[in-house]
């Protein structure tokens, strides 16, 4: 299919999406809830001692107010384009907010927190929340949602929203390659295989609480990443092909994990959404998609620079954000994730009951 054609069908979705919305003048799901790392976190971290965090200039500067507010991006994140995709006016908050309560928890809830992982010790080492971790917290989600409007529809909202799910790229880039215990003792396959047996107990667990429709994106060419060509590239200006190559290789198995568990739960409705093709496409094509640059980030040197690493004193951060495919050493900007979730939209279609 071509470029165009692919255009064609995304602007044909939108519409027929954005209708249906009109005539239902409220979202397409009842309720959006988002967990996984610092790809979707939209302010969990800024509630935690960690040195992980994006709450300060210039993260924010091209968002609502041009403020920070924990999302490590110039402006809005995939997931919150997917939010504007279903019909929501406004994101599902931060959990660990204090917005976070009362009516605004009857539209979702994000339980991202920016370094964690399907492994627990990922976000150990960072002093960020697990996985695990994010469940216990949708548990006492839902029993705030029960105190708000009842057992029979709290299970309606459950049933009905989208679970959107975004992990692993952490346990690969800050835990697995940076540390000899792991990378001596297990292969990238087996290491892998460690991580997809978290997913099956996460997916698991979700159902288990009535989550129904549940969307779960691929890793993302990780070896294509500003901060890991800069560390792990020998010095070349290309993508680190072995690290891609991981990636592939752990999504493949994330694919047939996931039709076993379709399989074995014949109620859930289970998508795996391909981001890694998309970003690579913009990665190595970047001026077929209107980018300018897909090898520096904006911030700073545009080399490694994430986190407080990239502040207001960065110098050489860029003034047009949108001419980037990266906003930091590992995130993309507003523009590319715009792209990103049009094909988000396009994938997870069937995830709208």
């Amino acid at each position: 299919m071509t470029i165009s054609s692919l255009f064609l069908c995304y602007y044909w979705i939108l519409v027929v999406i954005s209708w249906l919305g009109w005539i239902s003048a409220q979202p397409l799901v009842p309720a959006l809830f988002i967990f996984g790392d610092s790809i979707v976190d939209a302010g969990n971290n800024n509630n935690l001692e960690t040195l992980v965090k994006a709450n300060f200039a210039p993260y924010g500067r091209d968002f609502v107010k041009h403020k920070p507010t924990g999302r490590f991006c110039n402006g809005k994140l995939a997931s919150d384009f997917t939010a504007e995709n279903l019909g929501f006016t406004s994101y599902p908050l931060p959990y660990l907010s204090k917005q976070a309560r009362g009516k605004n928890l009857l539209l979702g809830a994000n339980f991202a927190s920016a370094s964690s992982g399907y492994d627990d010790t990922t976000a150990k080492i960072y002093n960020t929340i697990s996985l695990s971790k994010q469940v216990d917290f949708y548990k006492s989600f839902q029993k705030k949602l029960v105190g708000m409007v009842g057992n029979s529809n709290t299970s309606s909202i459950i049933n009905g929203s989208i679970h959107f799910v975004s992990s692993g790229s952490s346990d690969f880039v800050q835990n697995y390659y940076i540390n000899p215990l792991l990378y001596k003792k297990y292969t990238t396959d087996q290491f892998s295989d460690i991580l997809l047996e978290s997913y099956t107990n996460f997916v698991q667990e979700l159902h288990k609480m009535g989550a129904r429709n549940i969307g779960v994106t691929t890793l993302p060419p990780l070896g294509c990443v500003p901060a890991v060509i800069t560390i792990f590239g020998d010095d070349t200006n290309s993508c680190v092909e072995n690290i891609n190559k991981a990636a592939l290789s752990f999504n493949d198995k994330l694919n047939s994990t996931s039709q076993i568990l379709q399989a074995r739960l014949s109620s859930l409705n289970l998508v795996v959404l391909d981001i890694y093709q998309p970003l690579h496409d913009l990665v190595t094509k970047p001026m077929d998609y209107g980018f300018f640059e897909a090898r520096k980030a904006c911030c700073g040197t545009g080399l490694l620079e994430t986190s407080f690493l990239c502040n207001s004193k960065s110098p050489g951060t860029c003034k047009n954000a949108s001419e980037y495919v990266f906003w930091d050493g590992f995130h993309p900007t507003e523009a590319a994730n715009k792209i990103l979730s049009d094909d988000l939209l396009a994938a997870g279609i069937s995830l709208i009951s």
